[in-house]
């Protein structure tokens, strides 16, 4: 394998060598760009126009700021990346990832390849992916219960036209009930016009090999109607142990226009088997590095082979967002759209033969065999099923300076979910990783770290004025929306203190919103905006008794509270040949919720942890040139000063001198730089990020340090061969510098206290220990694509 990564990069650096001597006496093609029309996803959205010329993969060469920086004018701090940004990245990066170079943005990424984003930290000015809302089209594309963006299972990344993360907080009219820290919106590609194609494929480090295709029907007779379908396949190595990632993929996209209005159908589906990595804690880095993995080989008795940590998802998006011109100046927007993902996620773990639990019941003999010294090595499975449906619906009325939005959303989401045990033979070798054999007490009773049923109604009405002034120089909003989440979760197990618990929540959330334009090129704008998030994860709400002993380990938490936040921001921005944008920002929160990972029974669950009140104060900063040269540079940074407001409660009851302190998983200072040179053929770019060290425990005690990362590409565009369109060479090179070293590259799970200390009134308050993501390993990644 090892060879043959070497020889795939060898060969990519001599064809770069050789189309580089042509590139020197081929003249370039003129881009030829088109607009193409797009569904709004929400009420505040920018007017998205994506550009495309005769690259088949999307890129212009024609974006501000290494694609980017385009322009902006909603009343809101908001960065963006067009497909002049998104082209030149590996195929295989998840979206995640690759908003990491914008302002105040720190992504702890677990593999170089981009693959894996279900453990990846993603932090917007401190404010964790749990807190930031996401969209695709204007669906809500989060999980629902723990919040987690999943963003490699909506869309390859050929598909996607362009990428809007706000900062500050979401829209009104955006169906969300999460997005504290901002809203992140994938706009998908339209169908062409015309009948064509796609294929990219990609070989690389770790056994890289990626397919796909895209097949455009360009209009179908004279009806109007434009669809795409495409299909990738990615496997590769893990970068780290002994486990793999294989990835599945279909997208498809259908549209229809007719005056003023239009339809979409989007259909999603992705199935990916991957394996946990092993995630140390800070002493375990330091004495291990990246040598701290999973058993490649089966140890009989241990549990800590990698085969028992598999985990596998299957995930299907449908929906349908429209817009109708009812006259009068009547707009109405509708997005219905249903989510379906199921799969499990297994965790190596030990039981005992005959001192195991049903509940509070003893299990009895279990008689499994072969057992060691009592006990068995297992695979602890969770499997899940959710359905998630809702409907977006508003009606804009647009009279003279005046636009009034009315709109209302609802939603209902249901998660079955449950722990089972399934024995290894002699080899390792589990009868069914699905949980389809599990083991069962001597009564014959399944054996339970949970059987859950989580069901979660939102609904959500909004009303949004905005007026326009001055020959619309000058533009005012104010919003109201209330947002009502009723959560209930069941559990049947013995033992259990309740059968069900849940809470209901009614949150008012007001925005107010200004911006004035200058110059046609210069803006200033403020707002006062809230936001809230629920606790994220069903944990919250659920008791839970360890299989070992029979005896609740944690119950279900009391008074829960939503996060609640009140945000200012002060901002300016000019575009043209240089583009700035800068704006200031100051949140003051309420039951801050910082989401975490805990092992509960053996098993890996999402849960909040409420951190109190919480202040942030901070500035950011973006700047950036329209191709000059054909080269296009950019710089972004941000500065955050985020404290602790009060002492934090203890398991004990006690109070942690927490007040005055630095907040988790916020790095004081960010930055980035990128350049992109693009003449139509040859091309390149290369792009630094800086995330500087941030604490993990809400104590002080324990921080990690800052990293940097470096990555570049470089390829060639040659003209048109008979079928192929524009056929394409690219070279990614991933993590320069870093060998097969690793960096720690953010928390995986927060602590209180990494250090035993005393409470405030006293009591002894034990330490425990933060565990991290590791990233890092050099990647290279050769990708030849063409149209056709």
């Amino acid at each position: 394998m090892r060879y043959r990564r070497v020889l795939m990069l060898g060969v990519g650096c001599a064809v770069w060598a050789t189309v580089s001597v042509e590139a020197k006496s081929t003249s370039p093609t003129a881009p030829e760009s088109k607009k193409e029309k797009s569904i709004s996803a929400s009420g505040e959205a920018e007017e998205v126009k994506v550009t495309a010329n005769n690259a088949p993969d999307g890129a212009s060469g024609h974006s501000a700021g290494a694609g980017m920086m385009p322009p902006q004018t909603v009343p809101k701090a908001r960065s963006a990346f067009t497909r002049d940004f998104i082209a030149h990245q590996p195929p295989t990066q998840n979206t995640a990832s690759m908003i990491a170079s914008m302002p105040g943005v720190a992504v702890g990424r677990n593999d170089p390849l981009g693959l894996d984003d279900q453990r990846i930290n993603l932090t917007v000015r401190g404010m964790a992916q749990t807190e930031i809302g996401y969209l695709m089209d204007g669906i809500p594309a989060a999980d629902p219960s723990n919040y987690k963006l999943y963003t490699t299972q909506n869309v390859d990344n050929e598909n996607l036209a362009r990428v809007d993360l706000t900062q500050g907080s979401a829209s009104p009219t955006s169906p969300l009930y999460n997005a504290v820290g901002g809203e992140l919106t994938q706009t998908l590609r339209t169908p062409s016009d015309h009948a064509g194609g796609y294929a990219d494929f990609s070989g690389g480090s770790y056994s890289l090999d990626r397919e796909f295709l895209r097949i455009d029907t360009g209009e179908i007779g004279h009806t109007g109607i434009r669809s795409y379908a495409s299909f990738s396949h990615t496997h590769a190595e893990d970068w780290r142990g002994p486990g793999y990632t294989t990835r599945y993929h279909m997208d498809n996209k259908t549209v229809k226009e007719w005056g003023h209005s239009g339809a979409e159908l989007l259909v999603s589906y992705n199935t990916t088997t991957s394996f946990y990595p092993r995630f140390p804690t800070l002493t375990q880095w330091k004495q291990y590095g990246t040598n701290f993995n999973w058993e490649k080989d089966y140890i009989p008795g241990s549990a800590n082979y990698y085969r028992f940590q598999q985990n596998v998802r299957n995930a299907i998006t449908i929906g349908a967002p429209m817009h109708f011109d009812l006259g009068h100046q009547l707009t109405a927007h509708l997005t219905p759209y249903y989510m379906h993902s199921d799969g499990y996620g297994d965790v190596g773990s030990t039981l005992s033969n005959t001192g195991s639990y049903y509940g509070n019941i003893p299990a009895g003999n279990l008689n499994v065999s072969p057992s060691y010294n009592g006990s068995f090595p297992v695979s602890i499975t969770d499997t899940f099923k959710e359905n998630n449906a809702g409907l977006n619906a508003s009606l804009s009325w647009k009279h003279g300076h005046n636009t009034l939005t009315v709109g209302y959303w609802y939603a209902y989401f249901a998660q079955p979910e449950a722990a089972t045990y399934a024995a290894a033979d002699a080899n390792g070798s589990i009868g069914s990783m699905s949980g389809k054999y599990p083991v069962v007490s001597a009564s014959g009773d399944v054996l339970h770290s949970y059987n859950i049923n989580f069901m979660q109604q939102t609904n959500t009405a909004y009303i949004v004025d905005e007026y326009s002034a001055l020959n619309d120089r000058l533009k005012l909003s104010a919003a109201f929306k209330e947002s009502m989440i009723t959560r209930q979760l069941t559990q049947i197990m013995p033992g259990l203190p309740s059968y069900r618990n849940g809470n209901s929540d009614a949150v008012p959330l007001p925005q107010v919103m200004a911006s004035y334009q200058i110059t046609p090129n210069d803006q200033i704008f403020v707002n006062g905006t809230t936001g809230f998030a629920e606790p994220a994860g069903w944990p919250s709400y659920a008791d839970f008794i360890i299989v070992s002993t029979g005896k609740q380990t944690r119950g279900h938490a009391q008074n829960l509270k939503p996060e609640y936040a009140i945000s200012e921001e002060l901002g300016y921005r000019h575009h043209g040949f240089v583009n700035v944008n800068v704006a200031l920002f100051n949140y003051n929160f309420t039951n801050r919720q910082v989401s975490t990972t805990e092992m509960v029974g053996g098993t890996r669950v999402s849960s909040s942890i409420n951190g109190g009140g919480q202040t942030s104060r901070g500035a950011t900063i973006e700047l950036g040139l329209k191709p000059w040269h054909h080269f296009s540079p950019y710089i972004s940074g941000q500065y955050i000063h985020a404290t602790i407001d009060n002492n934090l409660r203890a398991s004990s009851g006690d109070y942690l001198r927490t007040k005055g302190k630095m907040a988790v998983n916020t790095p004081e200072f960010t930055a980035s730089v990128g350049i992109l040179y693009d003449n139509g053929n040859a091309f390149g770019g290369l792009l630094f990020n800086y995330v500087g060290s941030q604490y993990s425990t809400f104590m002080n005690d324990e921080k990690m340090p800052a990293y940097e990362t470096l990555n570049m590409n470089f390829g060639y565009r040659f003209n048109s061969v008979g079928f192929l369109h524009r056929p394409q060479i690219q070279l990614n090179l991933v993590n320069l510098g870093l060998g097969n070293k690793g960096y720690l590259s953010s928390t995986y799970s927060v602590a209180t206290n990494a250090h035993a200390t005393t409470g405030v009134y006293g009591t002894a308050i034990a330490a425990s220990a933060p565990t991290y993501n590791v990233a890092g390993g050099f990647a290279g990644i050769v990708s030849v694509s063409s149209g056709f």
